[in-house]
């Protein structure tokens, strides 16, 4: 029996997510809340969100809060431990304890390279191949598989979308492996997949490591359509995003319950950041991209296609900062990686995105391009402002 059954009843469970302008990113980030509470019925859970999306995290407190509960476990709803989960988390976790001080919240890890996390991933791309059991050696020897990441400025959870792809490579077999990322880092997606058809395997399977959909799985699935359409003789089958896959929600519980039965560790992800908060490396924040219930019109939020640490402004060439919140951020320092974000210059992405680029960057990618037969046009939408 899992020890979620035999928590007081003045306990309860917050999923902390990103959040996301994309409707159905928010209503599939509902669904592994739904699948703890259909496990567990009598357990109180909720979710909220840091940007963009309703509930935030306050509101999702503030509801386990009027139903008795004094005792939280958090988790972030996030495949890997970046900023959000190490810093921004934290800090709203934080702010809520201070004003509340009667309440405890205990924090636990993000879902990770689990093993029921690579059972998910393995399962979404047996689905794209029409196997329903694991190949045998030599079945995928002809694929290359290609995973896309999310992209993130923390190169150690770069490292660990590198460390999937192997380990699905080798568990699987399949011919080749590549990495990709949809955002920040290098390779891109384009860049990446234009790279891996030089290898002349005339299969590949593309795997996005997402827990739900938005507007970078719309890209990816853009980018693979641009490339199909270049190499007719390739096939490609793209692996649907993880969701409320049954391996997920067991990620989930396992994950909450380390969070309940382990004592507070030094390098646990709330502790870490007490550490750094302490030696004033960072400073406790509010997010101005968190939703409003009461003043909605006084979002100041813009739809976002790229990793940052919180809802904001970027200057070109000093990174970007919070006015009001008291930390900046040093730009990505691959930022005009040849085969990196730079790929994505004029291709319908944010104005906050290309606000990433010195212009001297923006003018030598058109340069290039031009120079190589293609078209420039200036593709740069402005963002919204709600």
């Amino acid at each position: 029996m899992s020890l979620l059954n035999s928590l007081p009843e003045n306990s309860g469970i917050i999923i902390c997510g990103h959040g996301s302008r994309a409707k159905i990113a928010e209503e599939e980030f509902s669904l592994l809340a739904a699948g703890l509470r259909a496990r567990f019925p009598s357990l109180e859970v909720e979710y909220g969100f840091l940007e963009y999306s309703s509930p935030n995290i306050h509101m999702a407190l503030d509801r386990l809060i009027s139903k008795g509960i004094t005792n939280i476990y958090a988790v972030p709803g996030m495949l890997f431990s970046a900023t959000h989960a190490q810093n921004d988390i934290p800090s709203v976790l934080t702010t809520y304890m201070q004003k509340n001080p009667a309440l405890t919240i205990k924090y636990g890890k993000e879902l990770g390279l689990h093993d029921e996390m690579i059972m998910a991933f393995q399962h979404r791309i047996m689905e794209a191949v029409d196997l329903t059991e694991m190949p045998k050696p030599g079945d995928l020897y002809d694929t290359m598989l290609v995973v896309v990441g999310r992209g993130t400025s923390v190169a150690q959870a770069n490292a660990e979308v590198s460390k999937l792809t192997r380990i699905v490579a080798e568990n699987m077999g399949f011919g080749w492996c590549e990495t990709v990322y949809s955002g920040v880092t290098f390779p891109s997606v384009g860049r990446g997949l234009e790279m891996a058809l030089k290898l002349g395997f005339k299969k590949i399977v593309v795997a996005p490591y997402f827990l739900f959909s938005g507007k970078l799985i719309g890209r990816i699935h853009g980018y693979i359509d641009k490339v199909s359409a270049d190499h007719p003789g390739v096939s490609f089958h793209v692996a649907d995003y993880l969701r409320d896959q049954s391996h997920v929600i067991n990620t989930f519980v396992e994950r909450i319950e380390e969070t309940v039965s382990q004592p507070a560790v030094n390098d646990g992800l709330m502790e870490k950041f007490q550490a750094r908060l302490a030696a004033g490396e960072v400073t406790v924040h509010h997010h101005h991209a968190e939703f409003q219930p009461k003043v909605e019109s006084d979002l100041k939020a813009h739809s976002h296609d790229h990793d940052h640490s919180h809802g904001h402004s970027h200057q070109k060439d000093a990174g970007h900062s919070h006015s009001g919140h008291g930390h900046t951020h040093a730009p990505y320092r691959h930022i005009a990686h040849p085969h990196g974000p730079r790929t994505m210059i004029d291709e319908n992405v944010c104005c906050c995105f290309m606000g990433q680029f010195p212009q001297a960057v923006v003018e030598e990618e058109r340069a290039l391009r031009l120079a190589s037969g293609k078209s420039v046009v200036d593709q740069t939408p402005q963002c919204k402002v709600k």
